[in-house]
């Protein structure tokens, strides 16, 4: 079973494998730009689109897409949501662009009801700060009870150790500066924290795109041997860690050295249970790496 969505209010499902993929239908979604989706198994899923105010929005279906909850949007212009993230099917969290001077996430504990995490003890987002909503993965939960976001503009990391009640920012060496730059893509394997990027307006440039952290984010170090441009999603396996863009792919087993591999245009990744699916333009959807071309408009 996998779930994928995209722009023009794409939201797809195959039981089979990727033999047969069936589109999905959303009331009044038609023209929203779904960039996250969860599922928990083959009938029930969280689908995140992004966009200003009310045009970011939660829905779930318990279903398999037969029918959906409109569960949470926002009306303030500010209120921008680039990333959901699940650690099981109640208990999931949302990041949106700074609101007010700070980023805010949702949570629900219940898989229903959605409300604002406190933001007291949040340090403040800088002038130029933003997370990406270009692959649903600038935020992750680890372990459980751990935050991590990610950002654009200043390349910064956000981490809490107790779901929300106190957090910790750190500088990490990925380029930064203007608003197409910074970190797209953070994954947490055990006490390694690896994040992509790199300039979207410059696709093919390999230039401080990916660092590593071997102490749960607290310090740095920029990759030896870099991806081969901006890559936006990063995701983890067994073997190691693997990272795709519009460019191509790598494979990395630690983090700093980064081996290309012949891929396509791909956009985000995620692995489950040792197998890979990735998603592109156009309507391509991968398997580690083979590329299945779907009859539909968007990513």
């Amino acid at each position: 079973m996998v779930w994928a969505t995209g722009s023009n209010g794409t939201v797809l499902r195959t039981v089979d494998s990727g033999k047969h993929w069936k589109r999905l239908e959303i009331p009044s979604g038609g023209a929203l730009d779904f960039r996250g989706v969860y599922a928990v198994d083959d009938k029930t899923a969280y689908v995140m689109s992004s966009g200003e105010g009310e045009k970011s929005r939660i829905y779930k279906t318990k279903d398999g897409g037969a029918s959906w909850e409109l569960q949470y949007t926002d009306k303030r212009k500010a209120f921008f949501l680039d990333a959901i993230s699940c650690w099981n099917e109640t208990h999931c969290f949302a990041l949106s662009d700074r609101v007010d001077g700070k980023f805010l996430l949702l949570r629900t504990e219940d898989g229903t009801h959605w409300s604002e995490l406190p933001r007291d003890n949040m340090p403040a987002a800088l002038a130029n700060e933003g997370a990406f909503a270009a692959s649903n993965s600038s935020l992750t939960i680890y372990d459980g009870r751990e935050i991590y976001f990610a950002t654009g503009g200043a390349s910064r990391v956000f981490r809490s150790k107790d779901l929300g009640k106190t957090w910790a920012v750190s500088q990490t060496p990925v380029i930064s500066g203007k608003a197409s730059c910074g970190i797209f893509s953070i994954v947490v394997r055990a006490s390694d924290v690896v994040v992509v990027g790199g300039d979207y307006q410059d696709p093919k440039s390999a230039f401080k795109n990916a660092a590593v952290s071997h102490d749960f984010g607290e310090t740095w170090q920029l990759a030896k041997n870099l991806p081969g441009g901006y890559r936006s999603s990063v995701a983890y396996f067994a073997g190691g860690f693997v990272t795709v863009g519009p460019s191509g792919a790598e494979l990395s087993t630690d983090g700093l050295n980064w081996e290309h591999m012949e891929g396509t245009n791909l956009n985000a990744i995620g692995i489950d249970r040792g197998k890979g699916w990735a998603v592109g333009s156009k309507g391509s959807v991968a398997t580690f790496w083979e590329i299945i071309n779907l009859p539909i408009t968007g990513r």
